[in-house]
């Protein structure tokens, strides 16, 4: 194992570099195309084009899952030029891929490497082994799955880990070492000997006090609590893939699509009135467009899984409303989401439903109201028209000496 990468997509970048040090020192350097499943994550050929390699797309089949006909076309295609495949598992849409010892079978008989993005760890630890399946290399995440921060820049902690054979081409600050090997080890991915170590503690704290059982628990519970959530919205809104007898992994994908033909309602619409409830949405439109990803992790109670599944099924309600012609297609409380205090409140009303809906829906009591600060933005416009937001130089220059440095109060 190598602490190297800074995140789970350097840790990708890693494995990839491995591999194909891997081949080169095989003399199979002319091994290039990387298999990769339609349900990746957005990552993966990305880092395998910054690696170099070559990305042939795997097909999935109606439940989510890779097809393994279409893998054995791809790799019967590819043979001689076959260096990895990247596979997430559980994958990205929610389901344990059934045929993974399968998959890794077809892609080491084609003389390919598989590599396992960790994304999904927190549904496999205490339950699976990566390399027991069949994969050589993969990055584990640690946010999410040990408690490192997730999102906002960082710090991340991205940690691949691999069989024997691939050990020997580990990233690291080793340049001594790989020089007396031949040159096969790939360097360092990381500016820092160790990565992000000044964070790790974190980690090795959470798995030290939650011990083995502990952590298989927090396996369990996240699952449980994935598949609680879907069967509870099912009735209200379908569970795009699932598993074996109706199940999902650690987290289930909503199909909003269907709502915009009968309502005009589209998944930012519910992401948006989400916010009048209380909640930040879930994942929206990822992996797959007009949908909403839901990861409940471990660290959910029941009261707040109970609290967004009621929340989820009184908006399901509201969007009946304008289908039966109760409410307007376009003047409707999930159109015109969130609702700030600034505007409930402002001398003029200018919507057919009444304050009172908007910003105290189904279940939200005044006490525990949340207020989002903005109404609705345009975000098509936003990302379109980039604008900075910085104080111009000039005024900089003209500013005082004295309020630049003066100091805070208290």
């Amino acid at each position: 194992m190598s602490l190297q990468p800074n995140a789970g997509s350097q840790g990708e970048y890693a494995g990839l570099l491995m591999i194909e040090a891997y081949h080169r020192q095989r003399g199979e350097a002319h091994r290039d195309v990387c298999l990769i499943p339609a349900s990746a994550h957005g990552t993966n050929p990305a880092s395998a084009q910054m690696a170099g390699m070559r990305v042939v797309v795997v097909a999935c089949d109606d439940r989510g899952n890779v097809d393994l006909d279409d893998l054995v076309r791809k790799a019967d295609a590819h043979a001689r030029d076959l260096a990895a495949l990247m596979v997430t598992y559980p994958s990205t849409h929610g389901v344990f891929e059934a045929g993974i010892v399968k998959i890794c079978e077809i892609v080491h008989a084609h003389g390919g490497q598989v590599y396992v993005d960790g994304a999904n760890l927190n549904a496999l630890v205490g339950l699976a082994a990566p390399g027991h399946f069949g994969a050589d290399v993969s990055h584990l995440n640690l946010h999410k799955t040990f408690c490192i921060p997730h999102g906002g820049g960082g710090p991340g902690v991205g940690p691949v880990a691999c069989k024997a054979h691939l050990a020997p081409f580990l990233p690291g600050h080793r340049h001594l070492e790989s020089a007396a090997q031949g040159g096969t080890h790939i360097g360092p991915v990381s500016a820092a000997p160790y990565g992000s170590a000044s964070i790790l503690p974190i980690s090795w704290m959470y798995i030290a006090m939650m011990g083995g059982p502990g952590l298989t628990a927090a396996t369990e519970a996240a699952i449980l609590a994935a598949n609680y959530v879907a069967r509870r919205l099912a009735p209200h809104y379908p569970v795009l893939y699932s598993g074996p007898g109706g199940l999902v992994a650690h987290e289930c994908i909503l199909d909003l699509r269907p709502l915009k033909a009968t309502s005009g309602i589209e998944a930012e619409d519910v992401a948006k009135r989400l916010i009048d409830y209380g909640f930040h949405a879930p994942t929206m439109s990822f992996p797959v467009a007009g949908t909403l990803m839901v990861e409940p992790t471990e660290s959910e109670s029941k009261a707040e899984l109970d609290r967004f599944v009621a929340a989820m099924i009184a908006i399901r309600a509201e969007i009946r409303a304008i289908e039966d012609g109760r409410a307007d297609r376009r003047d409707n409380p999930l159109k015109h989401a969130p609702h700030p205090a600034s505007v409930v409140t402002a001398d003029q009303w200018p919507h057919a439903y009444p304050r009172t809906l908007a910003a105290y829906p189904d279940g939200v009591a005044a006490g525990v109201k949340y207020w989002p600060p903005v109404a609705r933005v345009d975000n098509v416009y936003g990302d379109r028209n980039l604008f900075c937001s910085c104080i111009p130089i000039a005024e900089i220059d003209d500013a005082p000496r004295e309020a630049a440095i003066a100091p805070v109060a208290g």
